[in-house]
């Protein structure tokens, strides 16, 4: 970023990397400082998701989002351990819960809370910052999220994701972006780490296992 901006394109980018090389870091500094404003034709585009925490990493101060002149205001951070307590907050709001059919989101399982929040909220044309999203899911919700994914791509609007989901990193036509000890490089789903440290271990677990038991212990 420092030689000149990392540019993100159009549709859906997924950062994929292990723990600690910066994805969330980078999700975070980026919903802070993308404008997103609201629309006087729609108040649900100023409902942004959980809000800034303690934790988050000073980044956004050294960030400037350059946008298209027509980039829509509206778009929605969803920070996964925030979630408990923005799902407790919109069930305790008479209004929010008319706004969400008087349904309380968490008499729900926490995965089929997170799906009903993505498909409430990803209604909007906008920009979608997504922070591991797949804590919550099981296999089939994270394929039900990847056609939430593709619906919203298909409308119009953008989404970046953090992730450490090799369901989700595949889906087709996303832009994949792998975070490493080289900085950010672009590649492919088959080419990434994770597919196949994935595709070894299903293969074989017994093998990654007997390193982890079977080694001397003093």
């Amino acid at each position: 970023m420092d030689d000149g901006g990392l540019d993100i394109p159009p549709g859906v980018t997924m950062l994929v990397g292990e723990n600690g090389t910066g994805k969330s870091t980078l999700i975070e500094a980026f919903a802070a400082v993308y404008p997103r404003a609201g629309a006087e034709t729609s108040t649900r585009l100023s409902i942004t998701g959980p809000g800034p925490s303690d934790e988050d990493s000073p980044l956004h101060w050294h960030l400037r989002a350059k946008t298209h002149l027509l980039a829509s205001p509206g778009g929605f951070f969803l920070r996964a351990e925030a979630m408990h307590a923005y799902l407790s907050e919109i069930d305790s709001s008479p209004s929010e819960a008319r706004a969400w059919g008087g349904e309380q989101l968490q008499s729900r399982s926490h995965g089929e809370s997170f799906l009903t929040v993505l498909r409430h909220r990803f209604g909007e044309r906008g920009v979608y910052f997504l922070d591991e999203p797949e804590s919550a899911l099981s296999f089939q919700s994270s394929l039900a999220l990847l056609v939430v994914l593709d619906a919203l791509r298909q409308e119009g609007s953008q989404a970046i994701v953090a992730t450490h989901s090799p369901v989700l990193a595949s889906l087709p036509g996303a832009t994949v972006l792998e975070l490493g000890d080289w900085g950010i490089r672009q590649t492919s789903w088959e080419e990434l780490e994770l597919v196949q440290s994935w595709r070894d271990f299903l293969t074989a677990p017994q093998r990654w296992l007997r390193h982890l038991f079977d080694a001397p212990r003093a």
